[in-house]
């Protein structure tokens, strides 16, 4: 289908779900599977409801390097479970934004670029507003079951790696650099990932993002999960 088409069907979708607490939706997808450009996507048609959105995005909850790298910096091991801190996007955003929260979130918590805390103003959430959070490893056991909806990127690594080759030059280095550190730490740590929690089972929408301008809906809601209450 073309990309207008899917966008179109996806906030149609989210836009139906009957919820009594701001709607969380998770973007999951390994790296450079277009979980970013996807959830801005929706944010700006979804804007447009008049609903409020929250966009938020993994890579502001990294933990600290010395965490990061503790097992190595090439470590698989290492990538999948010290990268992020899991622990600060459930009190920061998924818990407050819950049935029992008080909707007051915070959307960053680290700057992995300078390697420093980021003291970030609490922002407050309509009980209709809607979360689009980006980012990989989202349906890790930490935190799949804060998710209201959980949309997953299928896209195979020699796209994505070569995706990255073109996006990541100004943080990792050479074109050389960036595979192999891809090939070492990167694509195995999210083979981790995906065989311990197996995400595009487990997602509620699955979209074949390999051609950008004509995705592929692999999965997508049924009615009975459209017209009943989450909570």
């Amino acid at each position: 289908m073309k990309r207008s088409e899917l966008l179109t069907q996806l906030s149609g979708s989210i836009l139906r779900i009957k919820i009594g607490h701001p709607l969380r939706v998770a973007v999951d997808g390994v790296d450079a599977s277009g979980k970013t450009f996807l959830a801005n996507e929706l944010a700006q048609i979804l804007k447009k409801s008049g609903r409020q959105t929250i966009r938020v995005s993994l890579d502001a909850f990294h933990n600290p390097r010395e965490i990061r790298y503790k097992k190595g910096r090439n470590s698989p091991e290492g990538y999948y479970a010290d990268s992020f801190n899991n622990k600060a996007v459930i009190e920061s955003v998924l818990k407050p934004l819950g049935p029992k929260g008080d909707f007051r979130y915070q959307r960053e918590g680290f700057d992995y670029k300078t390697n420093r805390e980021i003291a970030s103003p609490t922002g407050k959430a309509d009980r209709g507003a809607i979360l689009l959070m980006d980012g990989i490893f989202l349906q890790r056991p930490e935190l799949v079951d804060y998710w209201d909806l959980k949309i997953f990127l299928d896209v195979g690594f020699a796209s994505t790696v070569a995706r990255a080759v073109q996006r990541d030059g100004w943080y990792l280095g050479s074109k050389q650099e960036i595979t192999t550190i891809y090939n070492k730490r990167y694509v195995p740590g999210q083979k981790l990932y995906l065989e311990e929690v197996n995400p595009k089972k487990a997602a509620d929408i699955v979209i074949d993002n390999s051609d950008f301008q004509n995705p592929i809906i692999k999965k997508s809601l049924d009615a009975d999960f459209l017209n009943t209450a989450h909570s």
